[in-house]
């Protein structure tokens, strides 16, 4: 069955390539961009369907430092990343850091815990499952609880894309894919909100840089 859904994936994937190419020759290398983005929208949906006939599985969170770490949340990144259309998704890079800066590379009670990667607030006790600061239990807030880790950076991603305090951010990212060249600074300039030190924007970008991040 497998090899089924991969033959077909491949036929599919061979003839999204037959036809851009045809619509850059027929466009005389200035094909209709609208259609071309059509098609590759088209391909994505196509993508997705074929991840969930073929059964794949949220991958396991594994790790025992920060390298290790690191590479469980990019793996993970990578699975959302099927399902997630492409003007949807975060820069791995900029999720990788924030999960390691938030998290102390996944060794904090949070994390330990309550899988919890980024300190996500919620003032919906009574129907939320959460935890409690250790210095602040009768707080009208809690930090969310998660099944998994990997389900704590879907979320983290479900924020970027909805909430309206990160419109910046959404229409630095659509702008860039334009371009097709992250500027992780720009970026990161729209999501001043998910923390409240004045240096957090720096304190992720020397992470980046520091880990080599992907």
């Amino acid at each position: 069955m497998v090899k089924k859904y991969l033959k077909r994936f491949i036929y599919f994937c061979v003839a999204v390539a037959f036809v851009i190419a045809g619509a850059w020759v027929a466009g005389t290398f200035n094909p209709n961009q609208y259609t071309v983005q059509k098609i590759e929208d088209e391909f994505h949906k196509k993508e997705m369907r074929i991840i969930e006939e073929l059964g794949l599985k949220e991958p396991e969170f594994e790790f025992s430092d920060k390298v290790s770490f690191i590479n469980a949340t990019s793996t993970c990144i990578s699975y959302l990343n099927w399902t997630t259309d492409k003007d949807k998704r975060v820069p791995i890079s900029i999720i990788i850091a924030m999960a390691g800066i938030e998290s102390a590379w996944g060794t904090s009670r949070f994390a330990t815990e309550g899988n919890a990667l980024f300190g996500v607030r919620t003032w919906s006790l009574d129907t939320v499952p959460h935890m409690k600061a250790l210095g602040n239990p009768d707080a009208n807030w809690g930090v969310k609880k998660y099944k998994t880790k990997c389900e704590s950076i879907k979320d983290m991603i479900r924020i970027l894309n909805t909430h309206p305090v990160y419109e910046k951010f959404r229409v630095e990212r659509e702008q860039q894919l334009e371009t097709g060249k992250w500027n992780y600074r720009s970026l990161l300039s729209g999501m001043t909100a998910w923390s409240t030190n004045p240096d957090y924007q720096e304190i992720i970008l020397q992470t980046i840089i520091d880990n080599q991040l992907p």
